[in-house]
């Protein structure tokens, strides 16, 4: 509407009034729009028309709700739903990852040992899970250890853990029961060496004071230990021979048997890679059958023979129709000395009637177990055996083993004066 004064509208109303009847008689005006009425009203005689000027007015549209109707097309509702929607799907991705990785349940399997010295605090820690393949967030296992207390619960020592366990399950894992403050606990370092059995690694880890001799053997014996070459079934300390890797490990005083036992194990399964597992599938054997030949190979070797003692170990296993007069049968007495432990390295005459599945003098084929815990040399000469016809071979009095392709090569040799017993 266009602006006028009261007294416009109050004068033009008595100006009605009067000239009423005149209007009656004449014939009616055409309408004029709104904006004459006013013209006419600001010119009336005797009267001075009030003269202001008016903003340009657009058809249909004023000025201030053009303003605010562009100011309302500046949100696009449609726009505003798809950005909503997409940083709720980015927080709902980031929320899934991050219970993923807290619960771990969708991670690789890997079993590790780390190692928590005195220095190390809970982002250091987290790193070191991290770099384990173990958490995936290492910020967030921080966090995780600050709200539940981990760095508290936390000890110093080497921990085996797997990629199984959630966030709870790590700190579980890296819990040292011991009284002691976590500065104060003593560590030791043992040395394993090669073909030692398990028996002989419990009573070496038992005298470095790991922990007591009859827990050790206990949790040899039951523990359940999530490896695929373990047989958990069996309660015989020998289920663990074999994959007690030799090497050297840091333990402290009091160790958890099974942890300890946890750190041997998972060495041996990183040695045995991909590519080891490969090689022996293309062979027809297994993991075990593997394990079985490295370890008679590292009773029988001073170290610089193993590639020609495993070719005559798989030539004898391939001759069971007796072709080269072996039958199948290994004649390592080694085998034998495992399950007469008080033989002291001496096998008489009654020893050799043994009906025993180890007396490979008497049963063809390996022996139901390894007989000891052979390092990685042996172990890639089980998997590369030396490409030789020898079916034979016997110690010499010069220290070595002399090879032969038939059993009269043998019998001779034997029966001379070179023979080293």
């Amino acid at each position: 509407m266009s602006d006028y004064h009261n007294e416009d509208t109050t004068s033009w109303d008595a100006r009605q009034v009067k000239e009423g009847a005149e209007a009656a008689a004449q014939p009616e005006p055409a309408e004029v729009s709104s904006e004459s009425k006013q013209e006419e009203m600001s010119s009336m005689p005797g009267e001075e028309p009030e003269r202001k000027e008016r903003e340009p007015v657009t058809k249909g549209k004023r000025p201030r709700q053009k303003k605010e109707y562009r100011r309302r097309r500046g949100v696009n509702p449609v726009l505003y739903v798809i950005m909503v929607m997409i940083i709720s799907g980015l927080a709902a991705c980031i929320g899934w990852l991050l219970m993923d990785d807290a619960c771990s349940l969708n991670k690789p399997w890997v079993e590790v040992s780390v190692q928590i010295t005195k220095q190390d605090d809970l982002k250091s820690i987290a790193r070191k899970l991290k770099n384990a393949g173990l958490v995936n967030y290492p910020w967030f296992f921080e966090l995780f250890g600050m709200v539940v207390g981990a760095e508290e619960d936390i000890g110093v020592g080497t921990f085996t853990l797997n990629s199984n366990m959630d966030y709870f399950s790590l700190v579980d894992g890296m819990y040292v029961k011991t009284s002691k403050p976590v500065d104060k606990l003593e560590t030791v370092t043992v040395s394993i060496p090669e073909g030692y059995t398990v028996r002989e690694i419990i009573h070496l880890l038992a005298d470095k004071g790991v922990n007591t001799e009859e827990k050790l053997t206990e949790i040899a014996q039951t523990a359940d230990f999530d490896y695929e070459f373990i047989d958990n079934e069996s309660e015989d300390v020998s289920r663990l021979e074999g994959y007690l890797f030799p090497d050297t490990y840091e333990f402290y005083v009091g160790h958890d048997p099974k942890s300890a036992f946890g750190k041997l194990l998972s060495n041996f399964n990183k040695k045995m890679t991909a590519e080891r597992k490969g090689v022996a599938a293309d062979m027809g054997l297994s993991v075990k059958d593997i394990v079985i030949v490295a370890s008679l190979i590292e009773k029988e070797t001073d170290g610089t023979d193993r590639e020609k003692i495993a070719s005559v170990i798989y030539n004898r296993l391939k001759d069971t129709a007796g072709k080269h007069g072996t039958n199948g049968i290994l004649g390592i007495d080694a085998a034998l000395l495992y399950v007469l432990p008080d033989a002291h390295g001496v096998i008489t005459q009654a020893d050799l009637e043994m009906d025993s599945p180890y007396n490979l003098r008497k049963y063809p084929g390996l022996s139901p177990t390894p007989i000891a815990n052979p390092g990685l040399a042996s172990i890639d000469a089980a998997l590369h055996p030396a490409d030789t016809d020898y079916y034979f071979y016997a110690l010499g009095k010069d220290g070595r083993h002399h090879y032969f392709k038939t059993m009269r090569e043998h019998t001779a040799f034997v029966q001379s004066g070179e023979y080293g017993g």
